[in-house]
């Protein structure tokens, strides 16, 4: 009995390791056929996408990819029979499917060498094979999601940030004559507000662009948006010039980093046959901000009368409404992110396969309802994610303090995105990377510099107009008079005034030289570019002027008296003509960009990105030379509008262009720093061509030609986008 017993588990042992032998050849015939599937897989997606063949060359009949089908079967026949040893259960949960699911399981059978055994060079040649699948299946899941209601929404809530940065840019040029004069700011410090704001964009732009790279779009978006919203409000409130520079430098610092991200996130959802042309749509928002701050301008800034005072320390005037004002588009942008979920793309290329599958549903359910087909299944399971490598970071979360900690964890992302920014001048990048700079540098460069120059070449035809219409008044001799009206743009010269009274009068540009007041009496004055040089006055009241002491130039007063005189410079001309004609100047300027947004928006996927670069920037540098004939503002005017149309095509198709040519884990942070060196450029062609104005003409056309013409020619030997999918 006890050897039949004997005999019958030896041979119930023989059965079982005969099945485990037989199932253990049985997976390996499976593996094989997944690596065959996926090679295939590999081979016909992109076979498809190149030569665009019908969708049913690439689905199975169950709606899902070949590879998928294959794996699920291998998968099945893998696990069927695995008794309580096996490390695999059937039926086990195992989270949303992901394609490295099936690789973890060749892994064991296969035994290939480990990660950690593998050298950086080695992990960074499969994580950029894992890319590139990656590019061209995501190509096809967003094919499948469709260009629905989740894009417009998205389109326009980047919109409103964009256009937040359209503001910022104007917001200067409107708010900086009324800050000057309601801060006492002497021309020697006036130049600044203007940069501190080009310096904090700059800073901002390359902060946040690398900052998008390892937090994410939304995220970064997010904060920035609210960093330049908190201070633009802040700034409105502030009364020393010192600190609302401050204020005015940490919003610039904010809103730097809005086009590198917006346009970052938004090619992340968009096709390849939709990206061009939406995100040229998506510029338009950044003219719409130039009309708003514009329109908001002339209708707010001019009517001084709103504003109050509490007490004489704190004044507020009307262009601290404007700020306000100006500061919606961007609070509005920040409500509207809450709402938005982050790049799926940006998700799967930090490994985050779950969030990114159930975002890239919600976008194809979101337009599948909107379509009215509601029914319509998302066929996606598993998605590629590249081989994440992982990086050692030591913080001291048991021993160190808290500010160390802060410290510490500062340092690395700041180590970290300059480590991003430095592979973007790695292969095969690098060469990009260099024709980008010349490009976004000579654009930048002459167009920021010619937008400054036009402005102040009006300003200064019309000075001259204003001085050639100057009246002179000599050797007058007036007594016992009442004056009682405005004076404006004359000349008094050797002039006697006894006994006269000045009542509730305005000076606006007017010079007394060499006369004498004598027993006079000034009352109620205000004021505005007016001074008394060499003048005496003897025995004469001043009672609620602001004639202050600095008016007085080396001139004379003996027994005189002053009374409640209103110290600190006064806003108080109710119709400003000057001050409407250049709100009209730029309204005019921005509205011209509109003709070439939309030509822009309509071509940019026919005739090609470099087409459109190439075209915009040698015609904006033969435009001006028509310069020369600029005698006048009316013909200034036309020329502004014209430069101004030509050059919106050329930053269109750069943009576009800058986020293709860019992989995914350092696309905002290329976009941040061209847009950072943008802003450089700005600054430089400012200054360069500010000093340029009223001397010469030929050195301001002859410059911004050459670096517009240069800077085309450049960008046609950039690599043509149109037909590749996102890296």
């Amino acid at each position: 009995m006890e050897e039949t017993y004997k005999d019958r588990t030896s041979l119930v042992k023989g059965a079982k390791d005969i099945a485990k032998e037989v199932k253990r050849q049985a997976v390996k015939k499976v593996n094989k056929a997944v690596d065959k599937a996926q090679d295939g897989y590999t081979q016909r997606s992109y076979s498809r996408f190149q030569d665009e063949e019908d969708d049913d060359d690439y689905y199975v009949q169950g709606g899902n990819y070949d590879v998928e089908a294959n794996d699920d079967e291998g998968s099945s026949e893998a696990t069927e029979g695995h008794d309580e040893d096996d490390e695999i259960y059937e039926g086990e949960y195992q989270g949303i499917p992901n394609m490295r699911q099936g690789k973890d399981g060749m892994v064991a059978l296969g035994q290939p060498v480990r990660d950690e055994y593998k050298d950086c060079h080695e992990l960074e040649t499969e994580r950029k094979a894992d890319e590139e699948e990656l590019a061209q299946q995501y190509e096809l899941i967003i094919q499948e999601c469709g260009h629905g209601r989740f894009q417009w929404a998205l389109f326009f809530v980047l919109g409103m940030a964009l256009m937040a940065d359209g503001v910022e840019v104007f917001v200067v040029g409107f708010v900086l004559p009324s800050a000057e004069t309601d801060m006492c700011i002497p021309n020697s410090g006036s130049g600044w507000l203007g940069d501190i704001v080009y310096l904090g964009m700059m800073v901002g732009a390359f902060f946040w662009g690398g900052l998008a790279d390892k937090v994410g779009r939304r995220q970064s978006l997010l904060i920035c948006m609210s960093v330049n919203g908190f201070f633009a409000f802040l700034s409105s409130f502030v009364q020393g010039y010192g600190f609302f520079l401050f204020c005015r430098l940490f919003s610039g610092f904010g809103i730097g980093g809005a086009v590198p991200t917006v346009f970052s996130y938004f090619s992340e959802v968009l096709a390849r046959e939709k990206r061009g042309e939406h995100l040229s749509w998506l510029c338009m928002f950044w003219m719409i901000g130039g009309i708003y701050a514009s329109a908001m301008a002339w209708a707010i800034i001019p009517h001084y009368g709103w504003s109050f005072s509490m007490g004489s320390a704190y004044q507020f005037h009307s262009w601290r409404v404007f700020v306000i004002v100006c500061a919606l588009p961007c609070v509005s942008s920040v409500v509207a992110l809450t709402f938005m979920p982050e790049s799926p793309r940006f998700l799967l290329e930090i490994g985050k396969h779950d969030e990114a599958w159930m975002i890239l549903k919600q976008i194809h359910d979101t337009n599948m309802r909107a379509r009215g087909q509601p029914e319509k299944v998302f066929t996606v399971n598993r998605i590629k994610t590249p081989k994440q490598i992982d990086e050692l970071i030591e913080i001291e979360s048991d021993t160190g303090t808290w500010y160390r900690r802060c410290f510490i964890r500062i340092r690395t992302e700041l180590y970290g995105i300059w480590l991003t920014f430095m592979r973007c001048f790695n292969y095969p990048v690098k060469d990009n990377t260099i024709k980008l700079t010349a490009v976004w540098f000579t654009l930048s460069f002459g167009y920021y510099g010619l937008s400054v120059w036009f402005p102040d070449v009006i300003k200064h035809l019309q000075s001259d107009e204003y001085a050639s219409r100057v009246k002179h008044f000599r050797n007058e001799e007036v007594s016992h008079f009442v004056f009682n009206f405005t004076l404006e743009n004359q000349i008094h010269s050797n002039g006697e005034y006894i006994n006269d009274r000045f009542i509730m009068m305005k000076f606006k540009s007017v010079t007394f030289e060499d006369s004498l007041f004598k027993n006079c009496v000034f009352e109620d004055i205000t004021s505005l570019n007016t001074y008394f040089r060499n003048c005496t006055f003897v025995n004469t009241t001043f009672y609620n002027t602001d004639l202050e002491q600095y008016k007085f130039v080396d001139s004379e007063l003996i027994n005189c008296t002053f009374f409640h005189i209103r110290t600190g410079c006064q806003i108080s001309f109710d119709d400003d003509y000057s001050a409407y004609w250049i709100y009209f100047v730029n309204f005019l300027g921005t509205l011209a960009v509109l003709p070439g947004n939309i030509v822009s928006a309509l071509l940019m996927d026919r005739i090609g990105r470099l087409t459109m670069l190439g075209g915009s920037m040698v015609l904006s540098g033969i435009s001006c030379f028509f310069l020369w004939f600029g005698t006048s503002e009316s013909m200034m005017i036309g020329m502004l509008c014209l430069y101004n149309g030509l050059t919106i095509s050329a930053w269109n198709s750069l943009d576009v262009i800058t986020v293709e040519l860019y992989p995914t884990d350092r696309r905002a942070t290329g976009f941040g720093f061209l847009n950072a060196l943008c802003k450089a450029a700005a600054v430089l062609g400012n200054l360069i061509f500010g000093s340029l104005v009223g001397i010469t003409k030929a050195i301001p056309i002859l410059l911004a030609s050459t670096v517009l013409v240069c800077g085309g020619l450049v960008g046609l030997r950039l690599p043509d986008t149109r037909t590749q999918v996102l890296m």
